[in-house]
């Protein structure tokens, strides 16, 4: 049994509200625990510059990422990241972008970006990989909102990302490490897959000794179990906009 009385392979209460703002068209207010996250999805008729091209009917979209713990998300404050990104908020934002991209087809996007906000209201554990399960909602809740700008057969949306941590606390595989588990982990794992189960990034570092391969095994199969979770909360969250066929990714 675990300090906040979890079994090994469970999750904490997920909460989503859809449609937290008005302004962006994707905007989702998602809680793990006390971990907090507001997740919004913005479309812009426009490319980066590294992304046009001469002739418009070949330009393929783009999706970006930004990811900020906002000064009263943790005690102590943190400070407001003004003018430059600290290096932990830096490459929690490029794997947000890189998991996320794995689920838009580009082409059928057109000359577009959707930049995806993630600004953490309340930390305690597991951050980015809730930024990214939210992510993805507040990303589909956006594509919606092209239909009428797209032909009928055209499919932005290709596959469901969803992301969730594991570790090994006390000698044991657990899923859905919340701040206390975190920071006393002997290994500590961020898993991002698709909802039919393939792997779009794995990150993980052993914090003392090394860790076996059997080890490693027990905390992807977790990882899995978690996935497969947090993809049907997904799809009954969206509902009607789900992208996919029902039961199907």
């Amino acid at each position: 049994m675990r300090h906040d009385g979890r079994q090994a392979d469970e999750l904490r209460r997920i909460r989503v509200q859809r449609h937290f703002t008005g302004a962006a068209p994707g905007s989702v207010l998602i809680q793990a625990g006390r971990t907090t996250v507001l997740c919004t999805a913005s479309v812009e008729n426009a490319l980066p510059p590294w992304k046009k091209v001469a002739d418009p009917a070949l330009a393929t979209g783009w999706l970006t990422a930004e990811y900020s713990m906002l000064p009263g998300s943790t005690a102590p404050r943190k400070r407001r990241e003004r003018e430059k990104l600290d290096g932990r908020s830096s490459e929690i934002q490029r794997l947000i972008g890189r998991s996320l991209r794995a689920a838009v087809d580009f082409k059928a996007l057109g000359a577009r970006t959707i930049t995806v906000d993630c600004d953490v209201l309340e930390a305690d554990g597991g951050t980015r990989t809730l930024s990214i399960t939210g992510g993805f909602i507040a990303l589909c809740d956006a594509v919606a909102t092209l239909r009428g700008e797209l032909p009928p057969e055209q499919k932005v949306l290709c596959s469901s990302i969803a992301a969730v941590s594991v570790g090994v606390c006390a000698g044991e595989a657990v899923l859905d490490l919340d701040y206390i588990e975190d920071s006393q982990a002997e290994v500590d794992l961020n898993v991002v897959m698709t909802g039919t189960g393939e792997f779009i990034e794995v990150q993980g570092t052993a914090e003392g000794r090394p860790f076996s391969r059997e080890k490693l095994q027990q905390q992807l199969d977790l990882a899995e179990i978690g996935i497969a979770r947090l993809t049907r909360l997904q799809q009954d969250v969206l509902g009607a906009e789900w992208p996919f066929e029902i039961g199907a990714l």
